[in-house]
């Protein structure tokens, strides 16, 4: 019977930090390249990240996983851990994580920092207002729309046709009743009358520019492309041609900077930017993996989700626009996620279950020949719960073996980095093999709607896409705008179509487009499929009601 482990928080708040300064050494950066944000977490100066250009890049290692469930893969600790444990083994590491979202945090997660003995800390800084970024990151955007409406009130100069107003406005917080609004009402003296919304800060245009600008300048200059709406004639209208990409570069400026802090085991952490992987490209800044990898010689970051979405997007959208190299993939992979997968109901995944197990495998493969298809090696991380029998993990290590890759258990969750010396040890060899002959999957000059084929028949495994005439007009409109862009596909993350109650690895299913935008300053159209919304609406029972503050003002709660 194994010993119940402390709550996160209680485990985080019995961390011994470090001074952000000597978590800096470890990595060589220097006090005078720290912006403090208190003792525990800092801002890495943009002159001396500049200065680290010349430097050879370190190793990349991508953690990702199978399709999530409500019985949870631990993708975060499974890299919070392998970074702690190579370091253990001698290995001088960085690990570059997204910030954590608001709307998450008082939703469904009640955190996202980690958990157990594998987190980042200060972890209930982390998970609330950190060092503003997202804050910066909503202002930018709002400004935005603030400028679109002030525009169409004064002058409407540009000929914007309000019917077709693409920017909304954004706030970090899950609320379904900001998903369609009227704006202006009240007399004419509060402008123009006309249909909005709100979208999660998450799935901000503004934040996906954010984390794949290169420096300020690209940030300005990426901010200046963003389309806002059309004219009559259906020609576009950009944030340049309203002077706004200034004021909202000055906004973020500061914000650009990456974040500093500490994994349980004091080892350095790059935390910056924060798009979700269902409905967004789901990667850290760009900066910040590229900062990494002049830092340290093997940076580990993750993608959001199962690897259909944010490893996906990583490759096709990220990699391909910051010209990195993946050496590695870790595919984080649970028992318990598995046998779901295999038709085990969830409150029964205690129980052994090696045909559920069997079954739920399916999923695994796919996800497995999706990352080969990319030709990025991959290691099965399987991250061991209490429940799981030795039958179990033997069965999922021989079922990893037929697909041809290693399988390595993992109990970083309860014991930290020594739980995942093993892993450590299979990445940094898979990672210096020199095997990874990364490609995207689609090459730049195809049309967007064959790339959106592409990536459902051949990750997804549907027959066919359909959308309505009225989108596919959109996707041509878009060529002629944006020509080699890549996609960023928006979908369920519980399965590889478009129903998430399909679970398993479906095939010959139909992936319905719905939409698509164009994101045009980040540099790719997003086609939003099924039922998915960029504007999450809180549960039932939302983790907000169990977060507060206990007699002595401490915060309980998050996790």
């Amino acid at each position: 019977m194994s010993i119940a482990l402390p709550s996160h928080i209680a485990i985080a708040r019995a961390a011994r930090m470090l001074p952000v300064a000597e978590v800096a050494a470890r990595v060589a950066v220097p006090a005078d390249a720290l912006i403090p944000y208190g003792r525990h977490k800092a801002k890495i100066d943009r002159e001396f990240l500049a200065s680290l250009q010349g430097r050879p890049d370190g190793r990349l290692v991508l953690v990702t996983a199978i399709s999530p469930t409500p019985a949870g893969e631990g993708k975060t600790t499974v890299a919070i851990g392998l970074t702690d444990a190579l370091a253990r083994i001698g290995a001088r590491t960085l690990l570059a994580l997204r910030e954590p979202s608001l709307g998450p945090c008082f939703g469904m997660k009640g955190g996202a920092a980690g958990g157990g003995y594998a987190q980042v800390v200060p972890m209930e800084e982390i998970n609330l207002h950190f060092t503003g970024d997202f804050h910066a990151i909503g202002a930018a955007h709002n400004l935005l729309a603030a400028m679109i409406d002030n525009h169409l009130y004064w002058s409407n100069a540009l000929r914007l046709d309000p019917r077709r107003v693409a920017w909304r406005r954004t706030v970090d917080m899950n609320d379904r009743g900001l998903r369609d609004i009227c704006v202006g009402l009240g007399g004419a003296t509060n402008g123009l009358v006309r249909e909005s919304g709100y979208d999660i800060t998450p799935a901000s245009e503004v934040m996906a520019i954010f984390c794949l600008a290169r420096d300020l300048h690209d940030l300005e200059r990426r901010l200046a492309n963003i389309v806002i709406g059309y004219r009559r004639d259906l020609s576009p209208v950009y944030a340049r041609e309203l002077n706004a990409a200034g004021a909202m570069t000055v906004l973020l400026r500061e914000a650009l900077q990456p974040n500093l802090v500490q994994t349980l085991e004091n080892n350095p952490v790059l935390i910056h930017g924060g798009p979700f992987g269902n409905i967004a490209h789901g990667c850290n800044s760009l900066i910040a993996t590229r900062s990494a990898l002049k830092m340290a010689d093997y940076v580990v970051t993750e993608a959001g989700f199962g690897a259909d979405l944010g490893a996906e997007k990583f490759f096709d959208i990220t990699a391909r626009s910051g010209g990195l190299h993946p050496d590695a993939a870790v595919l984080v992979a649970t028992v318990r996620a598995l046998k779901m997968h295999g038709g085990q109901r969830r409150d029964d995944l205690g129980r052994e279950n090696l045909e559920a197990l069997r079954g739920g495998c399916v999923n695994l493969a796919r996800h497995v020949r999706n990352i080969g298809m990319f030709g990025v090696p991959v290691v099965v991380a399987i991250n061991r719960f209490d429940t799981d029998t030795d039958a179990e993990i033997a069965l999922l290590a021989d079922q990893c073996a037929r697909l041809g890759c290693e399988a390595i258990e993992t109990t970083h969750f309860r014991d930290g980095g020594a739980g995942a010396e093993a892993l450590a040890r299979a990445v940094r060899a898979l990672a210096d093999s020199g095997r990874s002959q990364f490609r995207p999957l689609y090459e730049d000059e195809l049309p967007l709607w064959d790339k959106v084929c592409t990536v459902a028949r051949q990750v997804y495994g549907a027959a066919q896409v359909v959308a309505d005439q009225r989108i596919r007009d959109k996707f041509r409109q878009y060529d002629a705008i944006a020509g080699r862009f890549p996609v960023c596909i928006a979908k369920t993350q519980y399965s590889f179509s478009t129903d998430p109650a399909l679970l398993g690895a479906p095939v010959d299913h139909t992936v319905t487009v719905r939409d698509v935008v164009l994101a045009n300053g980040a540099g790719f159209a997003v086609a939003l499929c099924g039922d998915i919304m960029t504007m999450p609406g809180l549960p039932r029972v939302p983790a907000a009601e169990r977060i507060g503050l206990d007699v002595a003002g401490e915060i309980v709660g998050l996790s």
